[in-house]
């Protein structure tokens, strides 16, 4: 299983390089050629469009959304089949998130994985999710597909967070 926080330096070992970073999970699952894990590590970073030639560089040079991007090629690099993820977007301007979003639902296609996200941002859930919970307090008081939970919802909390992104 794989994790992605919502802050990206959480997920990342902040004094590694970034190829070091998806290295470290190659040799966690028994890699132990340093030329085919450097080669993997720039295979992932030009999978999650960051330039391979930054692989020596440190996560903490990076820009928030390459960060966000080193961190999902970090937890992608020993193929799981789960990923839960936290806000994936949140604290990103909107073209950075457009584009984590476009390569997020690319990777969850060609790799075909399984996602969980966190999210209060009902775009991203509409984009990525598939089924959909809504919780308050901790209950889930609404789930099914997502286009059916957000184009008619039935619970009242349901309704007030989708009227609220209309209103918007």
């Amino acid at each position: 299983m794989g994790v992605v926080h919502q802050h990206p330096l959480d997920g990342l070992r902040r004094q590694v390089s970034a190829g070091g970073n998806i290295g470290e999970r190659l040799m966690a699952t028994g890699a132990r050629h340093y030329g085919d894990i450097r080669a993997t590590a720039q295979k992932w970073l030009e999978e999650v469009e960051i330039p391979a030639n930054r692989i020596d560089d440190l996560p903490t040079t990076f820009s928030g959304g390459m960060q966000q991007r080193l961190q999902i090629a970090r937890n992608l690099v020993t193929h799981p089949k789960l990923v839960f993820m936290d806000e994936p977007t949140g604290g990103l301007d909107v073209s950075v998130q457009a584009r984590l979003l476009d390569l997020l639902r690319g990777l969850v296609v060609e790799l075909n994985l399984a996602v969980v996200i966190v999210t209060h941002d009902l775009g991203v859930a509409r984009l990525l999710a598939d089924r959909l919970l809504v919780m308050k307090q901790g209950q889930v008081v609404e789930s099914g597909l997502t286009d059916r939970v957000l184009d008619d919802p039935h619970h009242p909390y349901t309704q007030l967070l989708v009227s609220s992104v209309l209103q918007n």
